[in-house]
């Protein structure tokens, strides 16, 4: 089950990431924003592997070791992402206005839902 966190804009993501860790969780999957050694060990200590991006140091490039692990990692994602593709396209859903967290989650709750049926159309047709 995925767990939603909506927070206010002047909030960084990756500040809200140990909210989002359980112990039931299998696996951390993110982008190189989410690269923090303490939030690594500490999922490591939770049992969780953790497979967010590696991201490149200042001045140098990623090893082909590397680029292979981000590779293999950004086709997992990509499963994920596809759920906002059709948000913010299908459903013209690119910004939001502040009406309040709560009824903010709300409708991004229900355009998830929304979204999930709709990707999922041709086989609730068959």
């Amino acid at each position: 089950m995925c767990k939603c966190l909506l927070t206010p804009a002047n909030r960084a993501h990756i500040d809200e990431l140990p909210k989002l860790l359980r112990a039931e969780d299998e696996v951390v999957f993110a982008d190189a924003g989410y690269t923090r050694e303490e939030y690594k060990r500490g999922s490591r200590h939770m049992g969780i592997p953790w497979c967010v991006q590696d991201r490149r140091g200042s001045g140098k490039q990623l090893s082909g070791r590397q680029r292979k692990r981000n590779r293999k990692r950004s086709s997992v994602r990509a499963r994920v992402e596809h759920i906002f593709r059709v948000i913010k396209r299908q459903f013209g859903f690119d910004k939001t206005r502040y009406r309040g967290l709560a009824r903010n989650a709300s409708q991004v709750n229900m355009l998830m839902a929304l979204a999930n049926v709709y990707m999922l159309r041709r086989r609730l047709a068959a």
